[in-house]
């Protein structure tokens, strides 16, 4: 898939009402877990509010 592709399936993946891991989204899209990180370090930097919860229950969230 395309960079652009990859990103929306994420902001897909992030729009639902659960907590999304970085590797659920890396095996769901078949990418590298870094180049997850890269995505939503970019659609970040980009104004889309990501809101990221670290630990053992943590993922992401729109």
């Amino acid at each position: 898939m395309a960079k652009i592709d990859n990103m929306m399936s994420i902001l897909w993946m992030l729009s639902s009402d659960k907590k999304v891991t970085a590797k659920q989204i890396s095996e769901k899209l078949e990418i590298n877990i870094r180049t997850v990180y890269r995505y939503i370090d970019a659609l970040s930097s980009g104004g889309v509010p990501i809101i990221s919860d670290a630990g053992h229950n943590g993922g992401y969230t729109l």
